[in-house]
């Protein structure tokens, strides 16, 4: 009976021990700015355990005038939707990896030959960031498009207690 006593009490002890040195998983709390052409059109905020993910979709029904006679034309659904996964986190730096779809306009207004209005075409982008170092309270950039628009992603993230 005292050595299964002894057996449970080592037992024990070990499995406290193990689960003391194990670090609870850390919390990042996350922002990030969509900047296009130099101007803040669209951000993202959330709060995520390291090695899980969120995924998030934004909205924009655009309608423009078209046509000689500069009438409405039919809607595009502009849609943005990342997902953001803290992938390692400590108190100096959060490393992330952010996948982006992306629905935006060119920047060019078009014509017909004619003269006439034609709407802006949409364009379509996909793009992956396997490992975004974000210093903590530092905002980090990634470039999405280079030009035509200039659109570009600002980061900021941080464990949880070490943002407020």
């Amino acid at each position: 009976m005292w050595k299964t006593s002894i057996v449970a009490v080592l037992l024990g002890t070990s499995l406290l021990a193990s689960a003391q040195q194990r670090p609870a998983q850390q919390v990042v709390q996350w922002q990030l700015q969509v900047m296009r052409d130099g101007q803040q059109i669209d951000a993202f905020e959330g709060t995520t355990t390291v090695g899980q993910a969120r995924t998030d979709t934004h909205h924009k029904m655009v309608q423009h005038n078209v046509g000689c006679k500069d009438q409405p034309a039919g809607s595009i659904d502009l849609a943005r939707t990342l997902t953001v996964s803290p992938l390692q986190a400590d108190t100096n730096e959060v490393t992330m990896s952010i996948e982006a779809q992306e629905t935006f306009e060119e920047n060019a207004a078009r014509q017909t030959d004619t003269g006439c209005k034609l709407p802006p075409q949409p364009r379509q982008v996909s793009a992956t960031h396997p490992g975004l170092k974000v210093p903590t309270g530092q905002w980090a950039s990634w470039t999405i498009v280079d030009k035509d628009p200039n659109l570009v992603y600002r980061v900021r993230a941080g464990v949880e207690s070490s943002m407020n």
